[in-house]
């Protein structure tokens, strides 16, 4: 079968044009160090790829958000703790106004610390982390907490300003947690003598009637022992932040290693061996350089060969 110069032509430049797109893939290949560089590269594979970078910008929305929470817990826990300190050192000055051996002179000065401890103790309360007041419920933006005085300057309770609903974060997908910003739950205990809730502003405002007028069977009876009541319940608040601290801490390695599953599944899915594909790219070459110069021969061939 004769075949025309036509025909050899024609082949050449398809050969040429199929090798000189291969040598032009590896190339991109090697210069952007990924497999794919557009979709109709690998429709199925870039699916995937995309898919992944969707899951890690997920993950890192996450990360981010668990970070958050964890310092969240940890200002509460460090608030929580000068709350305490503060609650012991106006129940040892309770327990000294209590004793037969204080006199009205004690007593005054023990009232006045008292109520200077009070409103250090609603000012620690009010601490805010990065713009937020962590105990104002969902009502981040204004101080929960005020302290509420007479016209003699004595105070008479605590006022909640927040509300009673806890801050909602999701830390993966489909699972939340709660935030205890309820700032409600500091001030309220439930008396089992009475069945009925106590309030921290009532308290207060209870104490300070009995140290004006140094009423020692209160001081020493009733009231101290349902300020035990508040501060079992602020240990108890407490120790609710501990654990969830501890939650969040465990979900964030969860997702450290989560986003270095991604990462290694994307790297292999997208990333090139380069050595390999070096090995590819000099194959390539060859049979490209080799197409030239057979191409070479072709198109110097000339009536005069045929005449030889």
């Amino acid at each position: 079968m004769r075949i025309s110069n036509n025909i050899m032509y024609s082949d050449f430049i398809r050969n040429l044009g199929t090798n000189s797109s291969k040598v032009q893939k590896t190339m991109n290949q090697l210069s952007s160090f990924k497999e794919i560089s557009k979709s109709s590269d690998d429709p199925l594979q870039a699916s995937k790829i995309m898919g992944l970078n969707v899951a890690l910008d997920q993950n890192k929305m996450y990360s981010k958000t668990i970070s958050d929470a964890e310092s969240w817990t940890q200002v509460q826990d460090s608030v929580l703790d000068d709350a305490s300190t503060t609650m012991s050192r106006i129940r040892t000055l309770v327990q000294s106004s209590s004793t037969a051996t204080s006199g009205t002179d004690e007593v005054k000065a023990n009232k006045d610390e008292i109520q200077q401890s009070i409103s250090e103790l609603v000012d620690t309360l009010n601490t805010n982390f990065d713009g937020r007041y962590i105990f104002g419920g969902n009502k981040t933006n204004t101080p929960p907490f005020e302290v509420k005085k007479n016209s003699a300057g004595d105070i008479t309770g605590i006022d909640y300003k927040g509300t009673d609903q806890n801050l909602s974060r999701e830390i993966s997908e489909g699972v939340s947690v709660d935030l205890l910003s309820n700032g409600k739950n500091l001030l309220s205990v439930h008396n089992s003598s009475t069945g009925t809730n106590d309030d921290l502003g009532t308290y207060f405002n209870d104490l300070i009637g009995a140290l004006n007028s140094d009423d020692k069977t209160q001081l020493s009876g009733e009231l101290l022992s349902r300020f035990d009541s508040f501060s079992d319940n602020l240990t108890a608040v407490r120790s609710q932040v501990g654990a969830l601290e501890n939650r969040l801490s465990a979900a964030e390695s969860r997702n450290e290693t989560d986003n270095l599953n991604l990462k290694q599944d994307l790297s292999n899915r997208q990333d090139v061996d380069v050595a390999s594909k070096y090995m590819e790219y000099q194959n390539q070459m060859t049979a490209y350089r080799a197409t030239i110069a057979m191409g070479t021969k072709i198109m110097q061939t000339t009536v005069l060969d045929y005449l030889k």
